[in-house]
């Protein structure tokens, strides 16, 4: 595995980032969206985007906030639910790698946890040409609101079964998607799915998912 900082220009601010490839050419690069009061080193996601990366495909994790706007983001939590900010910072990301030499062309596919997921539905139906595919881990889908309809990739979205409210929101949203998608259930797990065995699970799912929609692209 090669990985590498990098830093990604989003109007005004630098965002930190970590860019990890499979060594050769990759098919494609999964950009991951933390959720609320996490950044780019969330043990949940790198354990993901670990095993996204044994299936040969490229991960960023990236830091949605600067390093001031998370300090004041810790004391007012006033940044971690605007959404529309958030998915600005995705779209940025999403062109940044368009640029970059090495990722110039590749399929992204974007994976969100919690209010990380609906910025990263925002994102996709903003660049429907870049994202081939979206999966939101025990996310906030219905945060995204009325640009639900508006997304044209497909979209998975994994549960924990016994975190109840967020799997009733994400069934109220999936209906007011208008492109294939599905809702992965695992079995008894919470929010944060630290059940044994059911990180693995999302990983698993996700990785089918991003396989299927991003690899054939090429």
């Amino acid at each position: 595995m090669i990985s590498e900082t990098v830093t990604v220009p989003a109007h005004g601010v630098a965002l930190a980032g970590d860019l990890t490839a499979p060594g050769g050419e990759i098919p494609a690069v999964v950009l991951f969206a933390h959720g609320s009061g996490s950044s780019r080193h969330s043990p949940r996601n790198r354990a993901v985007a670990g095993k996204l990366g044994e299936a040969g495909l490229g991960t960023l994790l990236l830091d949605l906030l600067s390093e001031r706007e998370e300090r004041d983001d810790a004391r007012t939590a006033r940044h971690r639910f605007d959404i529309g900010l958030l998915a600005r910072r995705l779209v940025d990301a999403i062109d940044w790698l368009e640029l970059r030499h090495g990722t110039e062309g590749l399929p992204v596919g974007l994976f969100g946890a919690s209010t990380g997921a609906a910025a990263a539905l925002v994102a996709a139906a903003q660049r429907p040409r870049r994202v081939y595919a979206v999966v939101s881990r025990g996310g906030r889908p219905d945060l995204a609101g009325d640009v639900l309809p508006r997304v044209r990739s497909p979209v998975l979205l994994i549960v924990g079964g016994a975190d109840e409210t967020v799997l009733e929101l994400n069934e109220e949203a999936a209906e007011r998607l208008s492109v294939p998608y599905r809702i992965h259930v695992v079995p008894g797990a919470t929010h944060l799915f630290p059940e044994p065995g059911a990180l693995e699970e999302v990983a698993a799912a996700a990785g089918d998912w991003f396989r299927e929609r991003l690899v054939r692209m090429r």
